[in-house]
């Protein structure tokens, strides 16, 4: 009633183990997502310096670069010019955003014992958190 199969299977990973595609390791992975997490970052922090300038958030972008960078194996992250936004809500918001990220950088920093990584990610989270506190306590 049926063909038997006569071709080797496309998914031969449960035969046996095959070196037709690329393994990484798990700090490998971290490192990856480690360097997503802090590129995102870094794109907020430059959005923010496009709409409210400041030395913090100056010092914090060439900080976040060099480690995305190091992250990347000296891959330099791409900085776009970003054309400005205004409003008080956008700020909140991306704050807000940074925040976020800064959050989730330092649980895989934390995870892959990345201690300067992980020291940038909480100081980010504590810069934002204090940039949203008067609006929000303000908005209540």
């Amino acid at each position: 009633m049926y063909e038997p199969i006569r071709d080797k299977s496309v998914h031969s990973t449960m035969a046996g183990r095959t070196t037709d595609f690329p393994h990484r390791s798990r700090e490998e992975e971290l490192d990856i997502q480690l360097a997503g997490h802090l590129a995102a970052l870094l794109g907020v922090t430059d959005e923010l310096r496009a709409l409210a300038p400041s030395a913090d958030l100056d010092t914090a972008a060439e900080r976040l670069a060099e480690q995305v960078t190091r992250l990347r194996g000296g891959g330099a992250p791409a900085r776009l010019p970003l054309t400005a936004a205004t409003g008080e809500p956008h700020l909140a918001a991306l704050h807000r955003r940074a925040h976020t990220l800064a959050g989730r950088a330092l649980v895989v920093a934390a995870s892959r014992a990345d201690t300067a990584a992980a020291i940038l990610s909480a100081e980010r989270m504590d810069a934002h958190a204090a940039a949203l506190e008067p609006r929000e306590l303000a908005s209540r």
